[in-house]
């Protein structure tokens, strides 16, 4: 191989580059802008519910109970519902997301040391939020529920401390935020997006334009034709990739904890994989528009949904669980979030490393031997 033939075709595809400003744009503004809107928009947090309340009790503790729920930043009371309201048209009207009934006689009930009933009704069309507004709502009680029974004990002159001490920690995201996790998964994903479509539509745009064949005619070894046209996308990307780590930094508070080279290296094995999807796909179609759709459905959509970036692979079919093994994302996004929240270095990920390196030489070997198949 001739590294100065490889260099020439690099210089022109830059050349290239730099004459289409929308090609620019593509590789470098679109990932920055879709991982902004992303990043704010996607959010599994559940905060500010629409809660409704009845309480037909209208005692002191069923003040106290309905205060737990407000004061806790998850809740905000916007309907106080009287007696024989309907609460099933309010959930439906979509007024409220949650009411709590208080029924007559709670406060009478616990004053006498027994079990006081309420009930919580919840609107579940949207299952997801409904699961966590539960969660919620049941760890404010138990909370509730503890600081009564240290009341209770101590009235009695007995002990007020629990038998159980349970004091939970959370390692890497104490805070719980969904953008922690998210982040470094929309990293993931744009990269894959951006990468497989800038190698795809590279070379068709040479088919299109009748420059492919002169290519082909011209001293090059497929090896260099592939460098020389992948290095400048790949360059391109690490760029892409520098500018989505400082908008995560800047906008949501993500920042690097583990090592810059740990993160760069593996980074870099992963684009290499899906610079050379692209150019696998830009060997199989004729057309920049039908390149564009093949890269977006083979690129898109498996590291969005097959990835583990939204959906935990664990909760899928077995059969699809097996199929998310050849999306390279689902290993890259391990490794980025062990980097990134964990600050762990590449040792404990090297069965997801050398998933990405197969990947990688797969997809490179098979691009090789058809673009080496046309030449020929």
């Amino acid at each position: 191989m001739n590294p100065k033939k490889a260099w020439a075709v690099a210089v022109k595809e830059v050349r290239q580059i730099a004459r289409d400003p929308f090609s620019l744009f593509m590789l470098l503004g679109l990932p920055a802008f879709i991982f902004a809107l992303y990043g704010f928009a996607l959010n599994f947090d559940v905060r500010h519910v629409a809660l409704g309340v009845q309480d037909r009790d209208q005692s002191a503790q069923s003040r106290e109970l309905l205060a737990t729920f407000v004061n806790s930043t998850y809740f905000d009371l916007v309907r106080s519902l009287p007696a024989g309201s309907d609460l099933d048209g309010a959930t439906l009207r979509r007024e409220v997301k949650a009411i709590l009934v208080i029924p007559e006689g709670y406060g009478r009930e616990l004053l006498a040391g027994r079990t006081g009933r309420v009930q919580l009704v919840l609107d579940g069309s949207d299952s997801q939020t409904a699961t966590t507004i539960l969660g919620y709502a049941d760890a404010l009680v138990q909370d509730l529920n503890l600081a009564s029974l240290r009341r209770t004990l101590l009235q009695t002159g007995r002990s007020g401390e629990p038998p159980i001490d349970f004091r939970p920690r959370v390692y890497f995201n104490p805070e719980l935020r969904s953008t922690q996790f998210l982040v470094p998964g929309l990293a993931g994903f744009l990269l894959m997006l951006t990468a497989v479509l800038s190698t795809a539509m590279s070379i068709v745009r040479e088919k299109e334009r009748g420059t492919m064949e002169q290519l082909r005619v011209a001293p090059l070894r497929t090896l260099e034709l592939i460098l020389g046209k992948t290095v400048p996308y790949l360059g391109l990307s690490l760029l892409a990739t520098v500018i989505i780590l400082v908008a995560a930094r800047v906008l949501f508070g993500v920042a690097v904890r583990g090592s810059y080279v740990d993160l760069f290296l593996a980074t870099l094995l992963y684009l290499i994989g899906a610079l050379a999807w692209g150019l696998l796909i830009s060997t199989a179609v004729e057309s920049q528009a039908l390149a564009f759709q093949v890269g977006l459905l083979t690129s898109l959509l498996p590291a969005v949904l097959l990835s583990g970036f939204i959906f935990q692979i664990r909760a899928m079919p077995e059969w699809l669980q097996v199929l998310t093994h050849v999306v390279p994302a689902r290993y890259y996004l391990v490794v980025m979030r062990g980097i990134i929240l964990k600050g762990a270095g590449l040792a404990p990920y090297w069965d997801q490393l050398a998933w990405l390196a197969g990947f990688a030489v797969v997809t490179i070997t098979a691009s090789s031997l058809r673009l080496a198949r046309k030449e020929g």
